[in-house]
């Protein structure tokens, strides 16, 4: 709700008055956007942003920036007033601190990685802070639940955008008893995915976005294997097309185990039960979604009373969204909720009305 009157008159010696407060525009809100949802990301914080009566500053991601473009051109030409929105393109590193320290700014909405999130707020002053950043989504899959359908989404949630995506799987902690039929499923599906060129129907994942970023990707799996690491499939590259990549049992000092890849790469644990999953779930620092696949309403409940993140799903993938829901995450993982409600409420600050009859 964006206001609601308030009962004053439940109080000893407020019984005369009335009230009600409702919300208004915060003023003007830098908006920070990454690469990997170049269009929608965008849409996430402009949308509310100027339904709250709010203008915006927004910085596209250097190496994205035309769709955002396109974006505020056909909103001008619709009848925006040129100054409620303005687009600012460049490199982060040159303009972004003078960005976030104007104190003519005051909201910050950030979404992308935790070094640079760290260094906003360091900046930004006094200012309302909304981020998304990291995550390394954990995956939780029992014995009682329907194997193959979890096999098929956790291969779609591993490797949708070639893993460029902030609640891709990343880890999935596996029951001891359906282990070797959960890894054997997964692989072969992950071996007949189809990577080239995304314009073409056939293709199931294209490249990344850069080949200093598939470099990167790559070296991260040779240091989890050289750790202790099994690959299982994938580990290569040809350009900026890096094949999806399976591991098995990476050790907790690797890189892969406790940050975030941000490509094409998930590696599958073994677990006794429940809440062994759900300890190795919360041992890293981030927490945006998790996910548990099973059939029990119990373990079910017992995995959303106990996952240390901000959105639990149950018998999906970890990258299901939606914009109704409040989108966001605990750790380091961010502050404040997107989703077009939830937004609203971070963009507007409430203003409280009391009449003394």
């Amino acid at each position: 709700t964006l206001g609601e009157s308030i009962p004053f008159d439940s109080f000893p010696g407020s019984e005369n008055r009335v009230g009600y407060y409702f919300r208004v525009p915060i003023g003007i809100i830098v908006a920070i956007t990454p690469f990997n949802d170049p269009l929608n990301l965008v849409a996430h914080k402009v949308g509310p942003a100027i339904a709250g009566g709010n203008s915006v500053v927004l910085k596209p991601a250097t190496v994205t920036p035309l769709s955002a473009l396109k974006l505020a051109g056909i909103m001008l030409e619709a009848g925006l007033p040129p100054k409620v929105l303005s687009v600012i393109t460049g490199h982060g590193n040159i303009i972004g601190d003078a960005l976030v320290s104007d104190p003519r700014v005051r909201m910050i909405s950030f979404t992308g990685g935790t070094e640079v999130g760290k260094r906003i707020t360091q900046n930004a002053g006094i200012k309302k802070i909304g981020m998304e950043l990291g995550s390394n989504s954990p995956v939780i899959v029992l014995e009682d639940c329907d194997l193959d359908k979890a096999v098929e989404l956790s291969v779609s949630g591993s490797f949708w955008a070639a893993g460029q995506n902030c609640i891709g799987v990343q880890r999935i902690y596996i029951q001891k008893t359906v282990f070797n039929e959960f890894k054997e499923k997964f692989v072969a599906k992950t071996q007949q995915y189809k990577i080239g060129d995304k314009l073409k129907e056939e293709t199931d994942m294209g490249p990344v976005i850069s080949e200093p970023e598939a470099e990167r990707i790559v070296l991260w799996v040779e240091e989890a294997v050289n750790e202790g690491a099994s690959l299982l499939t994938g580990g290569k590259r040809q350009g900026t097309l890096v094949e999806p990549t399976v591991l098995e049992e990476t050790p907790n000092e690797a890189k892969l185990s406790c940050d975030e890849i941000f490509g094409p790469v998930v590696s599958l644990y073994q677990i006794e039960n429940l809440k062994e999953g759900v300890k190795r779930s919360n041992s890293v620092n981030f927490g945006i979604q998790a996910a548990i696949f099973t059939q029990d309403v119990n373990n079910a409940f017992y995995a959303i009373q106990n996952l240390d993140a901000g959105g639990i799903i149950v018998n999906d993938s970890t990258d299901y969204r939606l914009d109704m829901m409040p989108f966001g995450g605990v750790k380091m993982s961010g502050l404040g909720r997107e989703g077009i409600k939830f937004a609203l409420q971070e963009m507007t600050e409430p203003k409280v009305v009391c009449f003394n009859l």
